[in-house]
Order: C-alpha cells, then structure tokens, then sequence
C-alpha cells in the first residue's frame, strides 16, 4: 500500500497549532466524508483519522505536525495529488494569516 508521509515544521506553539489541526480536521470530515478524532497530551496531540480506503494520523506538536497515512488500493493510484493536496492544506494553514505587519507603513504627512 502506498503511504503518504508529510512534516511541517512550525512556530506556532501547541495551543494555536491544535486550532490548525482542529480546522484540518473539519475540512476533511466536510470535504472528504472523514471520520477523525482528536486526542489532546500534555506536550503532542494525535488527531487520528479514516475513511473508506485510507486512515492515519497527524502528530501535533509545538514545534511541528507530522502526517502519516496509508492509502488501499483504489486511492493508491491518487498518491501523488493527494499527498500535494494535504501539502498545500497545511502550508495554507501554517502560513501567518495577518500580513500586514509585513508592509512598511508610509511616513505621515508633516511628521519629523
């Protein structure tokens, strides 16, 4: 069986980082008719999830995630796309969402 095996690393912290991996769970259980649950540790939290034809786990940590799955025969064929498209989930997730302390503020009229 095909296996898909992703880590990001991060400096998100457990509290926010459980949030990333709370709204990765939503949108699978919405999107991809996924059965997850979340099981909260003192210093990782595993989210476990299945469906028909797939199942793993994703290891949340402070400093990182760590994604594992295995994949039945049907959606093996898949495992190039699927394992872009959990990528891209959780880098759009990881990514700072404020952006706006990244552009410089313009200096005010008069100011000196």
């Amino acid at each position: 069986m095909p296996d898909i095996h992703i880590q990001r690393a991060h400096a998100l912290g457990l509290s926010a980082a459980r949030e990333v991996a709370r709204r990765w769970a939503e949108k699978a259980e919405r999107k991809l008719d996924m059965q997850c649950r979340y099981d909260e540790g003192a210093e990782q939290d595993v989210l476990s999830f299945t469906r028909a034809g797939a199942s793993g786990s994703l290891q949340v940590t402070a400093q990182g995630f760590e994604l594992n799955a295995k994949l039945g025969f049907l959606l093996g064929s898949f495992q190039p796309q699927i394992e872009a498209e959990i990528s891209r989930q959780l880098d759009e997730l990881i990514k700072p969402q404020d952006g706006v302390a990244a552009v410089p503020t313009a200096p005010q009229a008069g100011a000196a």
